[in-house]
């Protein structure tokens, strides 16, 4: 017994508290010791099972400052999202309905289609209200305590598409990839290590993992309205457990099952002499003349850095914009510097005018519930990108008489 203890504690010492109970056994049964002993006339009897209670490890070096929540067994992360053990298990089932049923009630998720600018659709994946409300105990209890790389730029406190674009004005060539189906990429297997690298044991990890993550039914992937707007390629992602689009951990769980992506995508910029930054699921690359001649290479290379760490590029969207075209990343235009299109100031200079000559109901010619916010929040951008130009249609806004 004492050469086995010493024999297991050689080869498992460092990872002791995540060893598995069949790897262990598997040490024990090939032990020349106990072989021996097996085979013998008196064979050795359990005499009784000790039970490793679950341990939180520390998490990696570069959280060492984080303060996580200390969750090591499932009874724990139960009571920090103040509900009963038998409602973490019913909310973190695997899956507990007929896949072909897409309305049952006993589903934690609702379905819409949105349709894109090519005539294909989005499936935004809505959680049922008290799902809803415990993935915001896990983002705000967790996730967000969790930094992501200074290059990520979308969802994150302080951050937006401003912040995104700066980096890039005034520079010769300005490059933009789009990744597809970015938050459908991330499927449940990322999610896990992702949060199994925080430290938590593996059943508090399957239990988070699966409260974050989700599979749409086949009956939704089937129904008329879907049916033929997505390709063989979505399906299968949408079959496969992944952060729902709709979710709020999933942008939080996104930026952080990308930091590898962004370690090495940053690493390529320093390499050619470029910037990098990332917001969602659009990448930006800026530099000099230098660049403007590798752009394809570039392309390609990160393409090929996408595909290793699970994404992939739509190719069809690439845009490489020289300084002589209008360069522009998130709507934002950055010839010189953060700017609003000057197609779209007109426009929207030209609504809120008529909106204080003519009256606000003659210009809602979308029919918006509440026009007045709808317009507040557009002004509010313009403001966000271009402070001066922005104050300009804040004037005339503020003149508007409603109702």
């Amino acid at each position: 017994m004492s050469r086995l203890a010493r024999s297991v504690a050689k080869r498992f010492g460092s990872r002791w508290d995540s060893v598995d109970r069949k790897e262990l056994s598997r040490i024990v049964a090939e032990h020349p010791g106990f072989v021996a002993a097996w085979q013998s006339e008196n064979r050795p009897a359990i005499l009784r099972v000790l039970i490793r209670p679950p341990v939180q490890r520390p998490p990696p070096p570069r959280l060492h400052e984080v303060v996580l929540p200390q969750l090591p067994t499932l009874g724990d992360l139960a009571a920090w999202l103040e509900i009963e053990a038998a409602e973490l298990d019913w909310f973190a089932d695997r899956w507990r309905v007929p896949a072909q049923n897409a309305t049952a009630p006993l589903h934690h998720y609702s379905y819409k289609a949105i349709e894109k600018r090519d005539g294909r659709c989005r499936i935004i994946e809505i959680p049922k209200s008290r799902l809803r409300s415990l993935q915001r105990k896990v983002l705000h209890g967790l996730l967000d305590r969790i930094p992501t790389h200074d290059a990520a730029h979308g969802f994150r406190r302080g951050r937006n598409i401003v912040t995104f674009a700066a980096p890039h004005g005034g520079q010769a060539v300005v490059i933009r990839f789009d990744l597809t189906d970015f938050f459908a990429s991330v499927h449940a297997g990322r999610v896990y290590s992702a949060i199994r690298t925080l430290g938590y044991p593996r059943e508090v990890v399957r239990a988070v993992t699966a409260l974050c993550t989700n599979r749409v039914p086949s009956g939704r992937l089937l129904a008329p309205d879907v049916r033929d707007r997505i390709d063989w390629q979505e399906r299968q992602r949408y079959r496969t457990r992944h952060l729902p689009q709709g979710a709020p951990t999933s942008p939080a769980l996104a930026n952080l099952c990308a930091f590898r992506l962004d370690l090495r995508l940053a690493g390529l910029a320093r390499t050619v002499g470029a910037t990098y930054t990332r917001y969602a699921d659009d990448l930006a690359f800026s530099g000099g003349e230098d660049l403007a001649r590798m752009a394809e290479r570039l392309s390609i290379r990160v393409a090929a850095i996408a595909i290793e760490e699970g994404f992939a590029v739509n190719l069809r969207k690439t845009r490489v914009m020289r300084r002589g075209a209008r360069q522009h990343l998130a709507g934002v235009v950055v010839n010189s510097h953060p700017n609003l299109a000057r197609p779209t100031f007109d426009a929207l200079k030209a609504v809120l005018t008529n909106c204080v000559r003519c009256g606000p109901a003659s210009q809602n010619r979308d029919g918006h519930a509440d026009f007045r916010a709808h317009l507040a929040g557009r002004v509010a951008h313009a403001v966000m990108v271009n402070g001066v130009r922005g104050g300009k249609l804040k004037a005339i806004f503020e003149r508007i008489v409603w109702d």
